[in-house]
């Protein structure tokens, strides 16, 4: 029995790392903490481009100026592309890290449990203490229940007892960094993916600085010219709209709807920064030409071009447009439609992309599309309303031909009635 304590003192281990292992995760942990602090600085450099082009939020006067909002815009999602290029590289060394600690803590457990077996079975005369383990050691059983029977022997030493407990500690220690490794690769899908989206937007805005200088010919009496027009358009769709929607009978039952409340809907933006409210808002009221006397129908957040937006809870997407198509300059931009299980309805507008298709079924805080500028809008931002349910409908391919542009709509239509102010629910 001594012998037997001996030799199985000496073949099972502590976790211990190899030194050229220990120095490489000192160099990964150091190059971690090095990317951490770049990472932070490109932080503080994106707050302050996000600042400045928060405080020049508005309908640019002048060539020049719009021409310096994209440019910022630009300068701002390259350093918004560099920041995520260096949580990539980190994300992918700490992922390196975890690998080689799970096939180091993988190895311990292996060579541990084949030490016990080949001890245990070269020691099979020693019946009244081997036999239960050994059954534990068969084929299909686990380590842990032979570990189990050794820790619980009296004639165990506590030196031994001690090493046994290490052994499956280090097995609790391997499902843990199975978890961490798990989350680090899909932290890095995240990344790529945020990194997808980040160039596509610098590409669009790219494009928007091109199709200006080419629709103005770089000329700020052509600039002048398009802005005004465009105002004229969207002061006169309003209008319209507001006549085509006050024709709509639809009665709103109220008992369908929520009690208001905070939680309802969730937040539509990862950081809320609320630029106009729902209703006679300061601007709607100085501006009554733009909302026809009848105040702001959602709430506007400021949010950088390329933003995920969010859905405000779990529905069905039906519907989704671009009134761009039909009339560039005006309404919604692109914008996306969800129907919720509780009475309400949610639009999200002036997107740069829509990621889902009518029909397609969400879960609350889901990314559906990226915040844009598309439509009519003074600055990037999302534009989010709430319609009761059942008042609002998509305009049919045939239903609303615009007379001030000449085509049909396609886009969200409710009676005043139908439009409900978001923070109620939020």
């Amino acid at each position: 029995m001594q012998i037997f304590f001996f030799l199985l003192s000496i073949l099972i281990f502590q976790p211990t790392l190899p030194l050229v292992y220990a120095q490489t995760a000192d160099q990964l942990r150091a190059d971690v903490d090095a990317l951490s602090l770049q990472i932070k600085a490109l932080d503080d450099e994106i707050e302050a481009y996000n600042s400045k082009i928060q405080n020049t939020q508005g309908e640019a006067k002048t060539l020049r100026q719009a021409l310096a909002n994209l440019e910022a815009r630009r300068a701002v999602l390259s350093k918004e592309i560099s920041r995520t290029l260096l949580k990539i590289k980190s994300a992918k060394e700490k992922i390196s890290d975890t690998e080689s600690k799970i096939f180091i803590t993988k190895k311990t457990i292996e060579r541990n449990s084949e030490a016990l077996e080949e001890i245990l079975r070269r020691l099979h005369q020693d019946e009244e203490m081997t036999s239960p383990i050994l059954e534990t050691l068969t084929k299909g059983a686990k380590l842990s229940d032979g570990l189990d029977l050794i820790e619980k022997s009296s004639s165990v030493s506590k030196e031994i007892t001690a090493r046994v407990r290490d052994l499956k500690g280090s097995k609790d220690e391997l499902e843990v960094t199975k978890v961490a490794y798990e989350t680090s690769k899909k932290q890095l899908e995240n990344l790529n993916e945020t990194l997808a989206d980040q160039k596509s937007t610098v590409e669009q805005t790219s494009s928007e600085k091109a199709k200006l200088l080419t629709v103005t010919k770089n000329k700020e009496s052509e600039y002048q010219k398009l802005l005004s027009e465009r105002q004229k358009k969207k002061q006169r769709l309003e209008q319209e709209l507001s006549d085509v929607e006050s024709k709509l009978k639809v009665f709103v039952d109220a008992s369908k709807l929520p009690k208001y409340g905070k939680g309802v809907l969730k937040w539509p933006v990862p950081k809320v920064t609320i630029t106009q409210y729902f209703g006679n808002t300061p601007f709607a009221s100085q501006n009554p030409q733009v909302y026809n006397g009848f105040g702001h129908n959602g709430v506007d957040f400021a949010v950088p071009v390329g933003t995920p937006i969010l859905s405000a809870q779990s529905g069905i997407v039906v519907g989704t447009g671009d009134t761009d198509k039909q009339c560039s300059g005006v309404s919604y931009g692109k914008w996306v439609l969800i129907k919720h299980s509780n009475g309400l309805t949610t639009l999200y507008a002036h997107l740069s992309r829509i990621d889902v298709s009518s029909g397609n079924a969400v879960v609350a805080l889901q990314k559906i599309g990226l915040s844009g500028n598309t439509g009519y809008s003074t600055g990037p931002h999302l534009h989010f309303t709430v319609y009761a349910s059942d008042s609002v409908h998509v305009s049919g391919p045939t239903e609303y031909k615009s007379k001030v542009c000449g085509t049909y709509m396609i886009m969200p239509l409710a009676p005043r009635a139908g439009y409900l102010n978001p923070l109620s629910y939020l």
